[in-house]
């Protein structure tokens, strides 16, 4: 996460380390801790898109 960024919920901050982390190993990017400003758009972009078609799926698997 950047520097500005914040968690609305602090306690929150290693769940969304983990979730992050194991997109990233889905779509097969290799995520270091901290700084990843070294990956490509394309790169932080499937990662991004992978944390929300699982937040997605799950919302809709809760509406069932």
């Amino acid at each position: 996460m950047s520097r500005n960024s914040k968690t609305l919920v602090p306690e929150a901050r290693e769940a969304l380390n983990r979730f992050k982390m194991e997109a990233a190993s889905e779509v097969g990017v290799t995520l270091n801790q901290g700084y990843n400003g070294d990956k490509t758009s394309r790169e932080n972009g499937s990662v991004g898109g992978q944390m929300v078609k699982k937040m997605i799926s799950a919302y809709e698997n809760s509406m069932k």
